[in-house]
């Protein structure tokens, strides 16, 4: 039964991430221009010239200072502009609350510029005052790659029945900040080497303002939660912020070229990149992205954290998750591990989203009480 049942979750996982037809095979890219406003040294001084060999060796180099010095890389000044609009969204009734401003990061493309989160305030905050009361809680929720706007809405929803305020971040090239030119968030991992750690460093640094602004709204308990890319994303923001003390982290793995190198679902990015290098040659190149290099600062603060992982993930190799809680056992950090009956994309399908939703749900309203 056993053998079974595997066949059949395979089968069906790889049904899912084969059906979308508009999938590119993007052309490998080193991606320097994207790294010139970088807070590091080596950024402003570039290769040494523009052959493949000096543009690898700078990505090398570049890496290596951003991990040594991570804090001002993925933080920035306080936005000026936040603002909460109130908006209808197509195929819904009632207007919706968005949080609003400019990101960080400046991209060529002004409408990634534009950060826009979702909100989702829990009902006893609506009517608390912000200088009395229990603590308020509250949640920034980092979606999936390629994740559409209405996805979490539902989850967001029960997270704020339970008490907790949520913000849902729409990712830098995701929802309205999709560019144009563009049928999927392809700009946010890609064979561009530079752009894709731009990118991360942009969901980040979006990340860590929501935060900003919760503060500003009196709230002062937080935890983020991440699905997948999201995931990665959720862990180096709170890495590099004391703020967050409650983690849900919804498939995770260490190193970012591992993943998109022998997921299933990234496999025209590798497609893009294997004719350049091999896998060898492209971890060090995203080192500075990947959770298993900040550890460290993760460690500096008391945590908690969730993590789960699926049994017949494709995406995210159940191997690589299992590296992440071995390392959270050997650092001797707080945490919880749910394994799901499934794989990477069926998570979001009957019955095993509503598995993935208890797990969640629970632990964010117990650690956060």
């Amino acid at each position: 039964m056993k053998g079974i049942y595997s066949k059949y979750m395979f089968d069906w996982e790889t049904r899912m991430t084969t059906r979308d037809t508009n999938r590119l095979v993007l052309p490998f890219e080193w991606g320097i221009e994207w790294t010139r406003d970088f807070p590091v040294p080596v950024a402003a001084q570039g290769p040494a010239d523009s052959s493949a060999e000096a543009s690898e060796k700078y990505l090398r180099e570049l890496n290596q200072q951003i991990i040594a010095c991570s804090d001002e890389f993925y933080s920035c000044a306080t936005p000026t502009d936040f603002e909460l609009v109130s908006r209808v969204v197509p195929g819904e009734s009632k207007p919706s609350q968005f949080l609003q401003f400019t990101s960080a990061v400046h991209t060529r493309h002004p409408v990634n510029n534009q950060v826009s989160a979702r909100w989702f305030p829990a009902q006893r905050d609506a009517v608390l005052n912000k200088k009395s009361g229990p603590p308020k809680k509250a949640i920034v929720l980092l979606p999936h790659w390629n994740s559409k706007p209405e996805s979490y809405l539902a989850l967001c929803r029960i997270l704020a029945s339970l008490g907790m305020s949520v913000l849902r971040l729409s990712l830098p090239y995701h929802d309205s900040r999709r560019p144009a030119d563009t049928q999927r968030s392809d700009y946010a991992v890609s064979p561009n080497i530079g752009r894709t750690i731009a990118a991360t460093r942009q969901a980040v640094l979006d990340a860590r303002c929501c935060f900003d602004w919760l503060e500003q709204q009196g709230y002062e308990k937080f935890g983020i939660m991440g699905t997948s890319l999201g995931s990665c994303y959720a862990f180096l923001a709170t890495a590099h912020d004391a703020r967050i003390r409650v983690n849900a982290f919804n498939h995770a793995s260490m190193h970012y070229a591992d993943v998109t190198w022998t997921g299933q679902s990234t496999r025209y990015v590798r497609a893009g990149i294997e004719p350049v290098m091999d896998i060898e040659r492209l971890r060090p190149l995203w080192d500075a992205i990947s959770p298993v290099n900040y550890f460290h600062k993760f460690r500096a603060h008391q945590k908690r954290t969730l993590v789960i992982y699926a049994t017949y993930d494709l995406t995210f190799l159940p191997e690589y998750s299992k590296i992440v809680v071995e390392s959270f056992r050997e650092y001797g950090l707080d945490h919880v591990v749910k394994v799901l009956p499934c794989g990477h994309y069926s998570t979001g399908e009957t019955p095993f989203k509503f598995m993935d939703g208890w797990h969640i749900g629970k632990f964010l309203k117990t650690s956060l009480r």
